[in-house]
């Protein structure tokens, strides 16, 4: 058994007021509602009722003037307006109450109300304003065009011309005969102005909750992008360390060096466990930053910045690179954004010395000065020809990008820090890597205690893969 669900519209109107077409067609085409069921809303019930009691009030004031010679004059004479006839003022205007929810219903209910009130020739001054209000409402509705609203006062007004013009106590054209088409006309565009405004503000919303969603949605663009570089730059050299170590790890095997091979195999996993481990760091953000509450973040591990330099210098020594490290200057607190860029830079240098530079050495230079931070990574690697080096890099140098995502990588992470960044090879022989980050004041406040010496060389004594 099938069973038909009655529209919205057809829902508001009582099952005894109108039969089902007529509900449709005078209910709200979209079906809003200003309150529970059939009733009106509580702010329609008290306007209505204020404009209810000023117009019944006025209208009998009207019916009986203090001085009606002051009005009607020669052949007119005022006529007699029994207190029963104030009913229909009572209805024109009781029913305003539900106005919003039936706009096109309560302008013809209170337009009907307020001809019958005028045809037996009473006065109707006060009584015109109603449907008046009626108009208004009908033209502030969103679901209303502006040519339909125009065409209902039209017809409103036409009918209220008429019935005053029958029996008009001042003559057919006397009294306030022609402020009826002023009154629909006021009416009218005042609703239609509301109509716009409530329009605009709508729009203004939407452009506001728009605005929103796309910088939330930049926001999530720029985390994405920078959760890549992370997992570029950890990947990326875990496994060039591990490629290295794996290929010297094999052709020591083969010459029966085994003791020497599992120097190798032990620098592979100690690689690999590191990798790991930022991995995971990566990803607990990642499950943080959704909701995940067995999210897991290592709140003893150290996060990536200057600090680990050393560290990350031994791991590159032990997968076959000689490396020096030399900080020069007083080194400070570091935003956390030039601390990571900067670390990051210095290791993806280095792993790029160990994928192409061949047998060589490199030497990373950190330089804290009053206003900035320099750091520089150069190597004595095959380095290219004069003029392979100029087709490789004159277009990374023209437009700031290159064929790899390491290079491009490296000048995004210094540009997001405030930076600037030379890559490029050096004369003759050798590869060079240098950026230099602005330093505010506030910085150089305190001295970091993850750097306990000013200034250091670490020359590397790995025996593996020196010059």
């Amino acid at each position: 058994m099938s069973t038909s669900q009655p529209t919205a519209a057809s829902r508001a109107l009582p099952g005894w007021a109108l039969p089902g077409w007529a509900r449709r067609g005078w209910a709200r085409p979209d079906g809003e509602r200003t309150g529970g069921g059939w009733l009106p809303s509580g702010r329609d019930a008290a306007i209505a009722t204020v404009i209810t009691v000023i117009a019944v009030l006025a209208a009998y004031g009207e019916a009986h003037p203090s001085t009606p010679g002051t009005y009607f004059t020669g052949p007119y004479h005022q006529p007699h307006t029994p207190d029963a006839a104030l009913l229909l003022v009572f209805a024109a205007g009781a029913v305003l109450a539900w106005r919003r929810r039936y706009p096109r219903l309560v302008l013809c209910v209170s337009t009907a109300a307020v001809v019958a009130y005028t045809l037996p020739g009473y006065e109707n001054g006060v009584a015109l304003l109603l449907p008046g209000v009626a108009i208004g409402t009908l033209a502030a509705d969103r679901s209303t065009t502006a040519v339909r609203s125009s065409e209902w006062a039209v017809a409103v007004t036409a009918a209220l011309m008429a019935a005053t013009a029958a029996n008009n106590p001042f003559g057919p054209t006397g009294g306030g005969f022609y402020l009826i088409p002023a009154i629909g006309a006021v009416a009218l565009f005042a609703g239609l102005a509301l109509a716009s405004r409530r329009a605009y503000v709508e729009s203004e919303r939407a452009q506001v909750a728009l605005q929103a969603a796309q910088e939330a949605q930049r926001g999530i663009d720029e985390e994405r992008l920078r959760i890549a570089r992370e997992l570029h730059d950890v990947v990326a050299h875990t496994m060039a360390t591990i490629s290295v170590q794996a290929s010297a790890a094999t052709a020591l095997l083969r010459a029966d060096r085994a003791d020497q091979a599992a120097e190798s195999l032990q620098a592979i996993r100690s690689a690999s466990k590191d990798g790991l481990r930022e991995l995971r760091a990566i990803l607990s953000v990642l499950r943080a930053a959704s909701g995940d509450a067995n999210g897991y973040a290592d709140p003893t591990e150290p996060a990536a910045g200057l600090a680990r330099l050393d560290a990350l210098a031994a791991g590159v020594q032990a997968a076959g690179l000689p490396v020096t490290v030399t900080v020069t200057g007083h080194p400070c607190d570091l935003s956390a954004v030039i601390d990571l860029s900067a670390f990051r830079i210095i290791q993806e240098a280095l792993t790029n010395v160990i994928r192409h530079a061949g047998p060589a050495t490199a030497a990373v230079a950190v330089e804290y000065a009053a206003d900035s931070l320099t750091i520089e990574v150069t190597d004595t690697g095959c380095g290219l020809p004069s003029s392979a080096a100029e087709a490789a890099f004159a277009e990374f140098l023209a437009v700031g990008t290159g064929a790899g995502q390491g290079l491009r990588g490296m000048r995004e992470r210094a540009a997001a820090a405030g930076g600037t960044i030379e890559i490029g090879p050096l004369p003759g022989r050798g590869f060079r890597v240098a950026a230099r980050f602005p330093l505010d004041p506030p910085e150089l406040a305190q001295p970091a205690s993850a750097h306990p010496q000013a200034s250091r060389s670490e020359p590397a004594t790995s025996q593996k893969g020196g010059p």
